[in-house]
């Protein structure tokens, strides 16, 4: 077994980071500092929750949808960062009030998710539990 301790960081890559930074800091991440994101480097972004993201750029293909999430063929890769909130109401009031489109949700045992997405369709669940331990013994209802 390996001795993982945590998750260190989400890499993204994005096409305009200016946009990117911008929305992600209306969720609450900080810019923490930009290594050259021209270069290929990432910029850097922390949440207070301890979430860190990696912001990479910049992209060298342009399109407007995610081929992880949004085609029929179904590729190998990352789909998705879920992120856990203390409110699902809260969170969606927040997207909502911020013109951010709830893209989809579902429920799975004592757990509640919505998705939203980021400038460049990269996917990001929203997750809030009803008391709190999750619990794996129920089935999907309503995923998208």
């Amino acid at each position: 077994m390996l001795n993982i301790e945590g998750v260190n960081h989400v890499g993204i890559r994005v096409s305009d980071k200016v946009t990117s930074i911008d929305f992600y800091e209306l969720l609450g991440f900080a810019l923490i500092r930009d290594v050259g994101f021209e270069s290929g480097h990432p910029v850097i972004m922390e949440h207070p929750g301890g979430v860190v993201l990696n912001l990479l750029g910049p992209s060298n293909v342009s399109g407007t949808s995610n081929i992880l999430m949004d085609v029929e063929e179904k590729h190998t890769g990352i789909t998705h960062v879920a992120l856990t909130v203390s409110s699902l109401d809260e969170a969606k009031q927040f997207v909502t009030s911020n013109e951010i489109e709830i893209t989809g949700s579902f429920s799975f045992g004592n757990m509640s998710a919505i998705f939203i997405r980021d400038p460049d369709r990269n996917v990001i669940e929203l997750d809030a539990y009803d008391d709190d331990e999750p619990d794996s013994d129920s089935g999907y209802s309503d995923h998208p």
